[in-house]
């Protein structure tokens, strides 16, 4: 499988959201939308609202990860508002996580499931072959821009070995940038999520294609 990349709009110009969604659109397929609450994260960043306006001017898929508390009660507005995938966290779901995946996967959602950096990979064992996406947090999230955290990249290969769906994209998100990239992509990660990386430099296409 080509290594799918996720620009994150976490890091473009808000105020500009539109014209830096077509910057990118040319060079992927995918487009990361971090959802944060202000409870489970420390940080607020955007909603339904925002969701459903990007879904009008892109065609891009809308790669949708939920950083909030109790993810199942908001599965229904998110799918409704044109995500294509949904993420949601582990430690935020819980002993609602079968639920949660049957939520999205009524809505005709692809489902992604995602761990913070201190969640062992060991936790989510029983769900990895239920969801089409696992999310790897190489940095706490809730603030873009951080380092990456190497310790984090081993998770890779301990998913790889619980996984018996060909299929599975194993999504790693923080700290990524073409040196980062390589450890993630040389250890099977196949998607890879990068917000400044791509949205500072100079040169959009060849940030994204180093990436690659």
């Amino acid at each position: 499988m080509k290594t799918i990349i996720s620009p994150s709009i976490l890091s473009a110009d808000f105020a500009n959201l539109e014209k830096e969604i077509k910057k990118i659109e040319p060079y992927v397929s995918w487009l990361h939308i971090d959802v944060m609450d202000g409870h489970f994260v420390p940080n607020i960043s955007i909603g339904v609202p925002v969701v459903k306006s990007i879904r009008k001017i892109t065609n891009l898929f809308l790669d949708t990860h939920l950083m909030i508390e109790n993810p199942i009660k908001y599965i229904d507005a998110f799918s409704l508002a044109g995500a294509d995938l949904v993420t949601f966290h582990y430690e935020a779901a819980k002993d609602k996580t079968i639920e949660t995946i049957k939520k999205i996967k009524e809505n005709n959602k692809k489902v992604g499931l995602s761990i913070k950096p201190k969640t062992k990979v060991e936790e989510i064992k029983d769900y990895i072959n239920l969801v089409d996406l696992i999310l790897i947090m190489t940095v706490e999230p809730g603030f873009g821009g951080q380092k990456f955290m190497d310790e984090c990249a081993k998770k890779i290969t301990e998913i790889k070995n619980y996984s018996k769906n060909d299929n599975l994209i194993i999504q790693v998100d923080g700290g990524i940038n073409d040196k980062t990239a390589r450890i993630c992509t040389n250890l099977g990660a196949n998607c890879l999520v990068a917000g400044n990386y791509i949205y500072n430099s100079d040169n959009i296409e060849e940030a994204i294609k180093s990436l690659i």
